[in-house]
């Protein structure tokens, strides 16, 4: 879980409604979200690699390395979803330094448990 309510008061929104696809595996992506309500699956291959709910963040990495999506993102419930832009990472990153730390925990352990789960 990260900053607690870091993307209350987020200005870009996505409602995305149970079941809804929010980015394919492959996609190209510009963004990355943080959940304000609602849980998202990451899947990949048809399995479920992470669950993330509110106050998480998922598609940190199309950020990061600026490479196709490597997960599909679905809604599991409907979902209200803070869209963070490269400008807007950058400024979280640089005004709250725990924020970057815990997008790296985040993909840590969702590498962690997907070697668990391959091996």
């Amino acid at each position: 879980m990260l900053v607690r309510g870091v993307f209350l008061n987020a200005s870009d929104c996505k409602i995305v409604a149970a079941g809804e696809t929010i980015f394919k595996k492959g996609d190209r992506g510009d963004v990355m979200y943080g959940v304000i309500e609602g849980e998202v699956e990451i899947v990949n291959e048809g399995k479920t690699i992470a669950t993330v709910g509110k106050d998480d963040v998922f598609g940190e990495m199309a950020l990061i390395d600026k490479a196709a999506r490597s997960s599909s993102a679905i809604a599991k419930t409907d979902c209200k979803l803070a869209i963070v832009n490269e400008h807007l990472f950058l400024f979280l990153v640089q005004e709250t330094p725990t924020f970057a730390l815990q997008v790296m925990s985040v993909m840590a352990d969702r590498i962690r448990h997907l070697n668990k789960m391959i091996a």
